[in-house]
């Protein structure tokens, strides 16, 4: 990691690997919008309380295991991964959420602060279109106390990620 990219990653809060990954992405200026809160918004609630805007507004970073292969699902706050629906969709037998050691393992982040892309490791990522409904959607920022602002189609670019219907829908 560069010296710039440690400086900024400190003055924001970001994860140094993340801060790396958006100078990568020529992303620098949204380690100035990413915010870091004292109380961990390691929730979606939490961090859509910290931040003041609607759950929904909040993506949500899940790692589950597909046949025993990690795949990222990018969610909005206010809803549930359809589990089955993520299984057909990657054409799986079986689809089970990851346990915290293979999130880690997977991603170099802990559960509560996995950013949508930055990862240790490549991933498929399958982004819910729920996402794309708002302008701005936050995200973490690689710490359970950082997020950080986005619009919802530049997070779909920049996590490589497939547009798909994979919430729980309401009846």
């Amino acid at each position: 990691m560069t010296t710039t990219a440690a400086t900024d990653a400190e003055e924001s809060g970001a994860h140094p690997r993340f801060a790396e990954a958006l100078r990568a992405l020529g992303l620098e200026d949204v380690l100035a919008r990413t915010r870091r809160f004292p109380e961990a918004t390691r929730t979606a609630a939490e961090a859509a309380a910290a931040i003041g805007c609607e759950l929904n507004q909040i993506c949500k970073s899940l790692i589950f295991a597909a046949d025993g292969v990690p795949v990222l699902v990018l969610v909005d706050g206010a809803s549930r991964v359809d589990v089955e629906r993520v299984r057909q969709e990657l054409g799986a037998g079986k689809v089970t959420r990851a346990d915290a050691g293979i999130v880690r393992e997977t991603t170099g982040y802990a559960i509560g602060g996995v950013p949508p892309f930055g990862h240790r490791t490549r991933t498929r990522v399958l982004a819910d279109r729920s996402l794309l409904a708002h302008d701005v959607v936050w995200a973490a920022a690689g710490t359970p106390h950082t997020v950080f602002p986005t619009d919802p189609e530049g997070l779909v670019t920049h996590a490589g990620a497939t547009l798909v219907d994979v919430r729980e829908q309401t009846a």
